[in-house]
């Protein structure tokens, strides 16, 4: 199911085998929340170079509903997207939207729909059953996501439910070909992540997730709990690093072994006028864009850079066009799958280090501009 072909350090590079494809890894998976990427057609992302995608439980169940995916083929057939699905298990959505959570207790959660504020439950059955009938090719279990700053006494029963949860959906039933992974917790502390992993990995799962971290936390102690989650983890399972999508945060959880992470990143700053380069992040709407000829970078080949320049796509984005946050949607996918396969290549030829100090080096100079 999953094969690492090459190491430099802590990082891999591998194949991870789904009921819909292969995945070589690192790979960076574009968020496709209600069973789309935003403003991105399947066949473009296929032609970005994606080869898996995110899809997520929580909407999904409540529009359109799982019924109704099911019906009609299945979540690949229901988007027309062939390749590798994977699916979280909606417990991010319950436990991180504002003022929803009702009650949780060692059964699962109670909390209001984020659409009509209806009380709804959620339980480590229902995630995996949502996931059975969507028909995704990764199920997530579900888990407890603290926020930043907690006192360790929440961390400590975060990690005791998420690991009895967890227990319940092991042997649960799954769609054909579906693998199912388990997420550790923890937050920052180095002594509950190492007890997380330690309650989960003897259960076998296919994978193994590190939740709980880009939640709003400092980058430093992030990556280095990131490096100790890692460690924790199966050398002969994948390891996924559940949200993050910055090109920086990219290149440093690769570092650390991590083979496999998504984000909104992309598509949203593109919504906000904003590109993903070597320059750094660029604000197109920023009037020293209004005549400059380039593309929004060199070295790309995605549409937005191989047809049209920086003047004319801030041109769309005043201008509220359409085309504009779909070009600058495209861009930023292709510049972080790029950026992902180029760290692979680099773990391949045993100069990741190197590779990495330069392009961190490349993308810190305006890194900080505003969206």
């Amino acid at each position: 199911m999953f094969t690492v072909t090459a190491t430099d350090g802590a990082a891999r590079a591998g194949i991870l085998r789904t009921a819909h494809g292969g995945v070589p890894t690192p790979a960076f998976m574009p968020v496709g929340t209600k069973a789309t990427v935003k403003a991105v057609d399947p066949d473009e992302l296929r032609a970005l170079g994606a080869a898996i995608i995110l899809g997520n439980t929580y909407h999904l169940h409540f529009r359109p509903g799982e019924d109704l995916v099911e019906e009609l083929g299945g979540l690949h057939a229901f988007m027309g997207w062939d390749g590798p699905i994977l699916t979280d298990s909606g417990g991010f959505q319950v436990f991180s939207l504002r003022d929803t959570l009702i009650e949780l207790d060692d059964d699962g959660a109670t909390f209001r729909s984020v659409y009509d504020g209806a009380p709804e439950r959620l339980t480590p059955e229902l995630a995996a059953e949502i996931q059975r009938r969507l028909g995704s090719d990764i199920a997530m279990c579900l888990d407890i996501c603290r926020p930043p700053g907690v006192p360790r006494a929440d961390l400590e029963e975060a990690v005791r439910r998420t690991t009895l949860w967890a227990q319940r959906q092991r042997d649960l039933p799954r769609a054909p070909g579906q693998l199912r992974f388990a997420i550790t917790q923890g937050g920052l502390d180095t002594e509950l992540r190492q007890r997380s992993s330690e309650e989960l990995v003897p259960l076998d799962f296919d994978g193994y997730a590190i939740g709980g971290l880009s939640v709003g936390e400092e980058r430093g102690p992030m990556f280095e709990a990131t490096t100790a989650a890692a460690s924790f983890l199966p050398e002969n399972k994948p390891r996924y690093f559940m949200g993050i999508g910055d090109p920086e945060g990219v290149i440093e959880v690769i570092s650390r072994g991590v083979d496999m992470f998504d984000c909104v990143l992309p598509t949203r700053t593109a919504r906000t006028g904003s590109a993903l380069t070597w320059e750094g992040r660029l604000n197109l709407r920023n009037a020293r864009f209004a005549r400059d000829p380039r593309p929004l970078d060199e070295q790309c080949g995605c549409p937005a850079c191989t047809r049209f320049s920086r003047a004319y796509v801030r041109h769309l984005v005043n201008q509220q066009e359409i085309l504009g946050l779909r070009l600058l949607s495209l861009h930023n996918l292709r510049f972080l799958i790029d950026l992902v396969a180029a760290a692979r290549q680099a773990i391949e030829r045993g100069d990741l280090t190197t590779w990495r100090d330069d392009a961190l080096a490349r993308l810190r100079p305006t890194n900080l501009e505003t969206p």
